[in-house]
């Protein structure tokens, strides 16, 4: 059963807000930030300084030295959208800053899977590098890491994933969540980390006078704020200020057209418009079609779109578009596949941790299937698909309150050896098992979800920012918290919920509605609005038809059509 539920404020009751602040916005704010008003602040000379990141110093200075002395410098990523933006980030940054031998690697997830592996370091040898840096990946290298150094190369590591028990033996690592960092902000993508590595590059730089001395321009790296926030957005983390800062500002670069050619690429392909870009755009259509080359292909070519000029950049995002379109057709048959598998076992009432394998399921597409699943009957959830060696590959995602990555390391406590391998965050991890472990994996999964989980966490429930009057439904309403943003991940965009008397209605594609409602208790505030994916697409015509009165939560949108403006309510949610 789904219920509506309001946001708990999570500021001080007391808290002293602007004058010119639109009470509205007063009321949203309440429920995102955490100690002051100052956090609605997103001028960028409120972020963080890299000066209290462990070890950007000490990682500079390698940098430095790599740069000075024409290292070759090998940048290995991994293959998802940020660490494609890490590693575009890396090479571009680096170059501003005059390192000129650099070159990249990327590992296939089908033949290498994720990290900097000792397999994956035994390809990076043949560019015969002095120094590998990693990017969102290698604080769980443990293997590789020891390979690179045993072969004489110098590994720094930056990652922002969470670290096991030990560290990898790198010469520095970069990491806000290793033990004994105190960088206040431990939400930084991969991107973000590299962003930071490179401000304080810059600044070991400018001491040392090297820029006056090479004749060389000293970067602005505001103009890598795109990648930045495409590369944030992407892999959803939590949009603390400090990352609302870097993603605002890359958002204002992007609609100013000031973006490199890759990105402005990528959305015309999606049909976007970059001059009134928003973050979601960001994160569910320029993504998608990064990550869609990973997932299919080879991440070197969404890598290659984001390092290319003008003339390759198109073709490049064409192709990646191409790759998109072949995952969705892929992921909506592995989706039907799972349906069908959740009504034998009668996943939404009897299990509390749900794993899922098919001999045929792909293994890059996993990843959004556990995400599909996991929404439709708000649980844990891991997808399998086969691996190499009797292994299969799992990706999971969680609900809020359950910490994935901490449910893997119970498990591992409780049968070692069981997880081959696993990582990742509270929301969203990976491992690796032997396919004859399944049903004892599943097993342990299920009791160690229901161990943890608070029963009122299974209940799906859709936190409201509140009703809206009638004098709110307005594209000036829309606007101001269109730039009240950006939001995302741990700062929600605004959802409002009330009570809609249906004028019309009409089903699209046999699974979206498209409506004509007026607020209750509102004598003339008449509202188009679009609920999407409302239907299975096999419903009987009278299970498609709504009631004359239904509760909805809703965003506000904008409709653009031949030139008109008008305010449209997104729906998320129908109560019928």
């Amino acid at each position: 059963m789904q219920t509506f539920t309001p946001r708990i404020p999570t500021c001080d009751p007391g808290v002293q807000w602007p004058e010119t602040l639109h009470p509205l916005l007063q009321r949203i704010y309440s429920s995102r930030i955490k100690q002051d008003v100052d956090e609605i602040n997103l001028d960028i000379s409120r972020l963080i300084s890299p000066d209290r990141l462990k070890n950007s110093r000490e990682a500079a200075h390698l940098l430095a030295e790599a740069i000075n002395n024409h290292w070759r410098i090998l940048v290995c990523g991994d293959f998802d959208a940020d660490g494609a933006t890490s590693t575009a980030l890396a090479i571009r940054g680096l170059r501003s800053m005059g390192a000129a031998n650099i070159d990249y690697l990327v590992p296939n997830r089908f033949e290498y899977g994720y990290g900097l592996s000792k397999e994956l370091v035994h390809e990076a040898l043949k560019f015969q590098p002095d120094l590998i840096v990693t990017v969102d990946n290698g604080i769980s290298s443990h293997e590789g890491v020891a390979y690179a150094r045993e072969k004489g190369v110098r590994v720094l590591v930056t990652d922002h994933h969470l670290p096991g028990d030990t560290l990898p033996d790198a010469n520095i690592i970069v990491n806000p969540n290793q033990p004994d960092d105190n960088f206040p902000s431990k939400n930084l993508a991969g991107v973000g980390v590299m962003f930071y590595l490179l401000l304080a590059l810059r600044k070991y730089l400018r001491e040392q006078d090297y820029f006056s001395q090479k004749n060389i321009a000293e970067p602005n790296l505001a103009e890598f704020l795109d990648l930045v926030a495409l590369g944030t957005v992407a892999d959803v983390v939590p949009l603390d200020q400090n990352n609302r800062i870097m993603v605002r500002q890359g958002i204002h670069r992007i609609r100013m057209g000031k973006c490199i050619p890759g990105i402005t690429a990528l959305l015309r392909v999606s049909g976007r418009n970059p001059a009134s870009l928003v973050a979601s755009d960001l994160g569910f259509s320029v993504g998608p079609r990064l990550n869609a080359a990973g997932r299919l292909d080879d991440m070197s070519i969404g890598i290659e779109c984001l390092l290319a000029e003008e003339t390759s950049a198109l073709q490049l995002a064409t192709q990646l578009d191409s790759f998109n379109r072949e995952r969705r057709e892929i992921e909506s048959e592995m989706k039907q596949q799972a349906l069908i598998l959740l009504e034998s076992v009668h996943a939404d009432s009897n299990i509390f941790g749900l794993a899922m394998f098919d001999e045929a399921w792909h293994q890059g597409v996993i990843g959004i299937l556990a995400s599909r699943i996991k929404e439709k009957i708000h649980r844990p959830v891991v997808i399998f698909a086969p691996g190499d060696d009797g292994q299969i590959k799992g990706s999971a995602r969680s609900i809020p309150g359950i910490h994935i990555r901490d449910i893997f390391a119970s498990i591992e406590a409780k049968s070692p050896g069981l997880l081959l391998k696993f990582g990742g965050h509270a929301m969203a991890a990976g491992l690796t098992i032997m396919q004859q472990d399944f049903d004892k994996f599943h097993e342990y999964f299920d009791q160690e979800v229901e161990r943890q989980a608070n029963p009122e966490l299974l209940v799906q429930t859709t936190l409201t920012d509140g009703e809206l009057n009638a004098e709110d439904f307005s594209l000036d309403t829309w606007q101001m918290l269109e730039q009240a943003g950006p939001w995302g991940q741990g700062f929600p965009e605004p959802v409002f919920n009330g009570t809609f008397s249906v004028i019309n209605q009409r089903v699209l594609k046999d699974r979206h509605y498209k409506l004509m409602l007026q607020p209750s208790g509102s004598d003339n505030c008449y509202l188009d609005a679009i609920a999407f994916n409302q239907l299975e697409g096999n419903e009987l015509p009278e299970q498609k038809q709504l009631p004359a009165t239904i509760d909805l939560t809703y965003r506000l949108s904008l409709n653009e059509y031949n030139g008109q403006r008008n305010l449209q309510l997104m729906v998320d949610t129908i109560i019928a």
